[in-house]
């Protein structure tokens, strides 16, 4: 029999996966997602990973006397934990992971301000699905993992993330460093490499967020987070919409808001009837929203350009482009008992 992998050194936030993925009923997916991250680190491991190891392994040794995740910032450890000086290198090692997208995070009293207030849509969410208590929760593209620390918050008894970004995933381990005995864990694999089917199929709600419209197929995006939930679970789509009849989506020839990865946007209607396509039943919408530079800007944390520079400086309500404006949709729907 052979052994049964460990978590790759280069990922140390994992210890206690295999023991969260058990005593939430998933243990089988424990060996394909140890083995799929290691494959990962081995054969495409970043430039920069070692680096940003670096900067992990030099972070102060400071204990965080308490956690609060229900926001809007989640907040990792108190401002007596540490004094002023161990504060201020905290925050110069965790500039060096910039850009920070997601967030706001509050360590030790130090703020870290990133460029998406995430707290905003996650109100907006929440608003509508209420608790997440005792459930298991899949997100599928979840950034550094800021979600998953307010899943935790509403009740999750897991929280499990996916992100082939390791810049990302390496912001997530800084993060876990300081609460490594919490049940919120990433992984630096695509949707398409998450095991599905059997007991993978098991997860009460999964979560995909700033994703779908980057997909090449976005039906088969759909149809991979349904396969990851378990029958009768919820399935929670966020993404770019615009305006329009069922048959609208907008598939830009070159750039969307100076992003060179968007592939289909569809009006709210088409989305509906790619859901249906895909077997989801109980379908809603939830929420349409533009983005204002309220929820999005730039900060000390991420000096890119940000939405004010990605619309038209004479019309906000169309891109640098002449596309509309970002404008992001929350759909709810179910999988099939």
């Amino acid at each position: 029999m052979s052994a049964k992998p460990e978590p790759p050194a280069q990922m140390n936030s994992l210890g206690g996966l295999r023991q969260a993925l058990e005593a939430n009923r998933l243990g089988a997916l424990a060996d394909p997602l140890l083995r799929g991250a290691q494959r990962v680190y081995e054969i495409n491991r970043h430039g920069d990973w070692a680096k940003w190891q670096r900067t992990i392994d030099h972070l102060p040794a400071i204990t965080a006397s308490a956690y609060d995740f229900t926001g809007p910032a989640v907040r990792i450890g108190d401002r007596k934990d540490c004094d002023p000086a161990t504060r201020a290198h905290l925050k110069h090692l965790m500039l060096q992971l910039k850009p920070w997208r997601k967030g706001p995070f509050d360590l030790f009293g130090m703020m870290l301000d990133s460029e998406w207030r995430s707290n905003l849509k996650w109100a907006r969410l929440t608003e509508h699905i209420g608790s997440l208590q005792g459930r298991r929760a899949l997100d599928v593209g979840c950034g550094n993992g800021y979600y998953l620390w307010r899943m935790l918050g509403d009740g999750a008894n897991i929280a499990l993330g996916i992100d082939p970004s390791q810049l990302f995933i390496a912001q997530f381990n800084a993060l876990k460093r300081y609460c490594s005995d919490c049940p919120a864990f990433v992984l630096p694999l695509k949707g398409g490499q998450f095991p599905s089917g059997g007991d993978g199929a098991g997860f009460d709600t999964v979560f995909s967020m700033g994703v779908l419209y980057h997909r090449r197929d976005p039906r088969a995006h759909l149809r991979k987070l349904l396969a990851c939930a378990r029958p009768g679970g919820e399935v929670i789509v966020e993404t770019l919409t615009v305006d329009g009849d069922a048959d609208t989506v907008l598939t830009p020839a070159s750039r969307y808001a100076k992003m060179c990865n968007v592939r289909a946007i569809p009006s709210p209607l088409a989305l509906e009837a790619w859901l249906r396509q895909s077997s989801a039943t109980d379908i809603r919408l939830l929420d349409i929203n533009q983005t204002t530079p309220e929820e999005q800007r730039v900060t000390e944390w991420m000096q890119f350009e940000s939405l004010t520079d990605f619309l038209d400086p004479a019309n906000p309500n169309k891109t640098i482009e002449g596309h509309p404006a970002p404008q992001r949709a929350i759909f709810l729907c179910r999988k099939p008992e």
